[in-house]
C-alpha cells in the first residue's frame, strides 16, 4: 500500500547524534586522537582565562571547530558556523547537542589573540607528536628541512613607497588603476599599506614576485610528520636561519642526526654549521655554473644514507601540498606573523593528526 505523504516534522527526537554519526566514519578516529591531546592541553589552556566573570566558550570546542575548518577547506568562520548550524557530524566532532546555540563568527576574532599569545598551536603540535612517539612513528634521528612560499592577504596595489603615498591614475577612489611600469619596487623602499610584515618574494628565477611569508617545516623522515614549524620574512639567508632555528629546537641526543634538504640551503655556510652542531648535511650539493665548490663534497654524497635522505625528503613537498590544496595555506587570511606563524603551526599539527590516522589504521605502515 502506498504511503501518504505528510509534511509535518516530529517535534522531538530519540537519536542522540552520537548514534547518528557511522561508527567506521573517519572523524571518529580523528576525534579519538584529539580527545586526549586536548585533555593534556586544558592546564595550559586555563591560564589563558579569568577566574571569575562569565563563563566563556570552552577553548577545546573552538580548536576542534578550527579543526574541521581545516579539514574540511571551510573559507571562513562565517562558513563554519553556518555548517555547525545544521550539519549534525560537524556538532558531534565539536561536542555540542543539537539543540545548543552556535556562536558568532566573531568569537574566534576575538580568541584568536588569546590564542596566539598563549603559543597554544606550539603547544598543540607538541602534544600530537607525543601521541605519534607512543605509537612508535618517529625516528629522532633522520629529517629534512624545505620552505614554501605563503601568499599574503594583501595585493599588488598595496605594495607602495614607504615616503609619501601614491596618487591615482583614474578617479576610482576605491578601487584605482595603478601602473607599475619603468618603476623599481624595492622591499627597501616599498611597503605594503595592508601587511607591513609582507615582504615582496619570488622562491626561483623565471617567477614572478609576490607578497608573502615564508613558511618552513623540519620533518621526520621516518613517515613524514612535522616536528618543527616556523615562520618569517623572506630573504636570501632567511631559509637556512629558520632551518638553524627549528634544529635547536629539538632535544639534545648523543647521537648523530641527518638532515636533508634541497641544493637552495647549500650556501650562507649552512653545511658547515650543522657540522659544528653534530649534524650530518645530506643537502643537495649545488652545482650550478656560477658556483666551483660546493660544502657538500663526496664525503657525504659516496654514503647510501645520502641517497635514502635524498630520496625521503620529497615527502615534504606533501606537507606543503595538503596545506595549500586543503589546509588553506594557498592564500593567507590573517595579517602579521605571530597570526601567520600560528595558524601555519596549527595546520601543520592537523596535517599530522591526519597522518597519524592513517598510519594507526594502516597498522603503521607508510
Amino acid at each position: 500500500m502506498r504511503g501518504n505523504k505528510t509534511n509535518q516534522s516530529a517535534l522531538f527526537s530519540y537519536i542522540s547524534a552520537e548514534d547518528r554519526v557511522p561508527s567506521d566514519h573517519p572523524l571518529r578516529a580523528l576525534r579519538a586522537l584529539v580527545d586526549p591531546v586536548l585533555a593534556r592541553l586544558s592546564p595550559q589552556l586555563d591560564r589563558l582565562y579569568a577566574r571569575r566573570g562569565r563563563p566563556s566558550i570552552p577553548p577545546e570546542h573552538l580548536l576542534r571547530a578550527l579543526l574541521l575548518q581545516v579539514v574540511y577547506t571551510i573559507r571562513s568562520e562565517r562558513q563554519l558556523m553556518e555548517q555547525l548550524d545544521y550539519n549534525i557530524l560537524y556538532r558531534w566532532f565539536v561536542g555540542l547537542s543539537l539543540d545548543d546555540a552556535v556562536w558568532v563568527p566573531t568569537v574566534f576574532t576575538k580568541n584568536r589573540t588569546r590564542l596566539v599569545e598563549g603559543g597554544i598551536a606550539d603547544a598543540f603540535l607538541a602534544e600530537v607528536l607525543q601521541e605519534a612517539e607512543r605509537r612508535a612513528l618517529l625516528s629522532n634521528e633522520h629529517f629534512t628541512v624545505d620552505g614554501t612560499l605563503l601568499d599574503a592577504w594583501a595585493s599588488q596595489k598595496s605594495f607602495q613607497p614607504k615616503a609619501g603615498t601614491r596618487p591615482p591614475t583614474d578617479d576610482d577612489p576605491g578601487n584605482p588603476s595603478v601602473t607599475f611600469r619603468r618603476e623599481k619596487r624595492t622591499n627597501a623602499t616599498h611597503a605594503s599599506r595592508t601587511d607591513p610584515e609582507a615582504r615582496m618574494a619570488r622562491k626561483s628565477t623565471g617567477q614572478g614576485a609576490r607578497l608573502a611569508y615564508l613558511g618552513s617545516v623540519l620533518m621526520d623522515n621516518r613517515h613524514g610528520l612535522v616536528v618543527a614549524t616556523d615562520v618569517t620574512q623572506p630573504g636570501y639567508e632567511a631559509e637556512c636561519a629558520s632551518a638553524l632555528a627549528m634544529v635547536s629546537s629539538l632535544p639534545p641526543t648523543t647521537r648523530r642526526r641527518t638532515l636533508g634538504a634541497d641544493k637552495g640551503y647549500d650556501r650562507c655556510g649552512f653545511p658547515d654549521t650543522l657540522r659544528a652542531l653534530g649534524w650530518t648535511p645530506h643537502i643537495a650539493p649545488n652545482l650550478h655554473r656560477t658556483r666551483l665548490r660546493s660544502a657538500v663534497d663526496g664525503r657525504t654524497t659516496r654514503h647510501p644514507g645520502f641517497a635514502i635522505s635524498q630520496r625521503q625528503r620529497k615527502k615534504v613537498e606533501e606537507i606543503y601540498g595538503w596545506g595549500k590544496t586543503i589546509g588553506l595555506l594557498r592564500k593567507l587570511r590573517h595579517r602579521g606573523t605571530p597570526r601567520v606563524g600560528w595558524v601555519f603551526t596549527f595546520t601543520a599539527a592537523v596535517y599530522n593528526l591526519m597522518r597519524i590516522r592513517t598510519l594507526t589504521l594502516a597498522g603503521g605502515s607508510s
